[in-house]
């Protein structure tokens, strides 16, 4: 018998079940918003009101309930990818294939929000296998200057290769485990759709390599329809928003043609840094790509929404700063074929989404141009195929053999981020961030060296979270 999440959060069942059993309504009321329910969107646990969401570092430890990453297909990672921070749940298969090899945080990362999921939680869920390529290390749980951070990694299919979980965290095999979120996929196709349909409120414009989004400077939602792509192969596009009124919702549909691609430098992460000041309600949608890539020098702002179940999003910046909800596969990746770690950091999504069938937002005179004006510059060209590509599969279901993963308690190489120095904001600046989080990680696991885990399928019935009965360990 299945028993749901910690505490059997009713909210998260009614939301998923009432978006899969209700159709879509149409709402009276022109301008009718929401935040996306539990477990997506905004920060949802006792530290949220604490919770600084300052930039990437390696301070003390917050806590966030909320899904940071949800895939309805199969994730890949591969190149030189370091990280993916919050709480991770795909549907499908876990593939974790870096080149020449490394360790691979989840959960828990060295420079991100450092807001994590809650100790003793789920911090990886997987519908599928989960399969560590040998000569690659996936590593869950940390430590701060307070104590540690341990969670459990949930497999519905085979587990192989080398893991090292923090104790009292296990590598717990449940198909079932993935039922309750199954749901979400479908949420997110409505939600993705549902932007995409909005009249936009809002001119984007090309002048060089510089695009600049004007909103009309008074509407709650401010909604841009992108129909060709945001930089180039042959170079990375400068992003300025303008007429956006404090505390508004944007909204960047990005409709054109296969394969898409946003390729920026724009985004540091630090304070003072304009598109921090957007993230929290910034929101980019690629409601049908089957192809999408977000790549450049950048710490990406604002979170990323995919609707269709059977495209790719790859990402391949730096960083990705905000939610990812993935209707079909994730490839995290490193960009444009260079050797720098790319990592995903867990910061919440707090803008208000358009109900589906309603009216878009009240604009007073908008005139509205629904892809970028070239002022005088050539079109960007297609996006490039990502180099180093471990594209996963495009179906989430599978047959998998009886699981047979391993941890280690032995200290693990640091993870080749690409980082040296701290920079100011400026384009491309941010990526020297990343490279103090496998530091610290490192430092972390080091002291805790001495503490042995058990090899994988011994059955040691070790402890397991709140809401929780003892399952099957591997």
């Amino acid at each position: 018998m299945r028993h749901g999440v910690r505490g059997k959060n009713p909210l998260l069942r009614l939301a998923a079940v009432a978006a899969l059993a209700a159709p879509l309504l149409t709402l009276a009321a022109s301008g009718e918003a929401a935040q996306l329910a539990p477990p997506l969107g905004p920060c949802s646990g006792p530290d949220c009101g604490t919770n600084t969401w300052g930039p990437p570092n390696n301070g003390d430890f917050g806590t966030d309930a909320t899904i940071n990453i949800y895939v309805g297909g199969n994730y890949g990672v591969g190149g030189r990818a370091a990280e993916a921070e919050g709480k991770i749940v795909t549907v499908g298969s876990l593939t974790i294939a870096k080149n020449g090899g490394g360790s691979f945080n989840m959960g828990v990362v060295g420079v991100g929000s450092r807001v994590v999921p809650p100790s003793g939680t789920d911090h990886v869920t997987t519908g599928g296998s989960v399969t560590v390529a040998p000569g690659n290390t996936l590593f869950l749980g940390g430590s701060d200057s307070k104590g540690t951070v341990w969670g459990n990694l949930v497999h519905g299919g085979a587990l192989t290769g080398q893991t090292s979980i923090t104790p009292q965290g296990q590598a717990i095999l449940d198909p079932a485990a993935i039922d309750e979120f199954r749901g979400l996929t479908a949420v997110i196709e409505d939600h993705s759709k549902c932007m995409a349909a909005q009249t936009a409120t809002g001119t984007v414009v090309k002048d060089g390599n510089t695009y600049t989004f004007t909103g009309d400077g008074t509407s709650s939602r401010q909604v841009f329809n992108v129909d060709t792509n945001i930089g180039s192969d042959a170079a990375a596009a400068d992003l300025v928003f303008a007429g956006i009124p404090q505390g508004a919702t944007v909204i960047v549909n990005m409709v054109g043609p296969d394969p898409v691609l946003i390729r920026t430098n724009t985004g540091s992460g630090l304070d003072g840094d304009p598109m921090v000041a957007l993230r929290p309600r910034l929101m980019w949608n690629f409601p049908e790509s089957t192809d999408a890539t977000i790549t450049g020098g950048a710490q990406f702002q604002g979170s990323v929404m995919s609707g269709n179940p059977a495209g790719t999003v790859t990402l391949s910046n730096p960083g990705t700063n905000g939610r990812v909800y993935l209707a079909g596969n994730l490839l995290q990746n490193s960009y444009m074929g260079s050797a720098t770690g790319t990592e995903i950091h867990a910061y919440p999504f707090d803008g208000d989404l358009p109900e589906c069938g309603e009216s878009p937002s009240p604009s007073p005179s908008p005139s509205p141009s629904p892809s970028p004006s070239d002022s005088g510059s050539p079109s960007p060209s297609p996006s490039p195929s990502p180099s180093e590509s471990t594209s996963p599969a495009p179906s989430p279901s599978e047959s998998t053999p009886e699981p047979t993963g391993s941890r280690s308690p032995h200290p693990h190489p640091l993870p080749d981020t690409g980082g040296g120095d701290l920079v100011a904001p400026a384009a491309g600046g941010a990526a020297v961030l990343l490279g103090l989080g496998g530091v610290v990680v490192a430092l972390a696991r080091r002291a805790r060296a001495a503490t042995a885990e058990p090899a994988a399928g011994t059955g040691r019935p070790g402890p397991v979270g709140p809401g929780r009965p003892a399952r099957a360990l591997r």
